[in-house]
């Protein structure tokens, strides 16, 4: 991951008061995205998309 992107991770964290579990779970789905996209980088848009999953996970 880039910077951009790190940084997208590390301020989702605070301002949605996020563990570092749930960073490892962020990081791992954007992962499989990027996979299933065939990319080998994960990219912003990765984080972001992952970082909704979880906020959809949140509000079960």
């Amino acid at each position: 991951m880039d910077g951009p992107t790190t940084e997208l991770i590390r301020q989702a964290m605070n301002e949605l008061n996020l563990s570092a579990r749930a960073y490892d779970k962020i990081r791992r789905i954007a992962r499989t995205i990027a996979d299933v996209e065939g990319t080998e980088s994960i990219s912003i848009q990765h984080v972001a998309e992952a970082i909704q999953y979880r906020l959809l996970d949140r509000t079960r």
